[in-house]
């Protein structure tokens, strides 16, 4: 993960940044990508499971062709039309906490190379497929605010 690319990204968006799709605010987006870096860095446990055919599937096409993040995907355990309550008392408090997760995340696969992490849609993933997943992830999320 590049840290200055996020930070440089991170710049325009404020509270009043208006998602063109999705029904997350700005914080609530920040503090979504945050949860997906600290699941990567093995900082929050996902239960172990195995994949479905389907899952396994749409892995392989989103991580390992062109493909970009459907429109529309929830997060598995996000019911539809409904938020997450928000952690932190501010977007700029978000904002720094998921900065330090990227430093965690790059801490943690430096110092773990051969790591594995659970996914919570396509199980374990070793530090390359994270690497795939989150570009295409941050960009789709940062896309909703018109941020990339």
């Amino acid at each position: 993960m590049d840290l200055s690319l996020i930070e440089q990204k991170l710049t325009s968006l404020n509270e009043e940044s208006q998602a063109v799709f999705g029904m997350m605010t700005a914080q609530h987006m920040v503090e979504h990508l945050t949860i997906t870096l600290k699941l990567a860095s093995g900082r929050i446990a996902y239960p172990p499971f195995t994949p479905s055919e389907q899952q396994l599937e749409w892995k392989q096409a989103l991580l390992f062709t062109p493909m970009e993040f459907p429109k529309g995907i929830k997060a598995p355990g996000i019911k539809t039309h409904e938020l997450m309550p928000l952690k932190y008392p501010s977007l700029q408090e978000a904002k720094i906490q998921l900065l330090k997760a990227i430093r965690e995340y790059n801490t943690f696969f430096e110092e773990n190379p051969d790591g594995l992490t659970n996914h919570p849609r396509f199980g374990m993933l070793n530090h390359q497929e994270w690497e795939l997943f989150h570009p295409k992830h941050f960009k789709h999320h940062l896309g909703q605010f018109n941020c990339w």
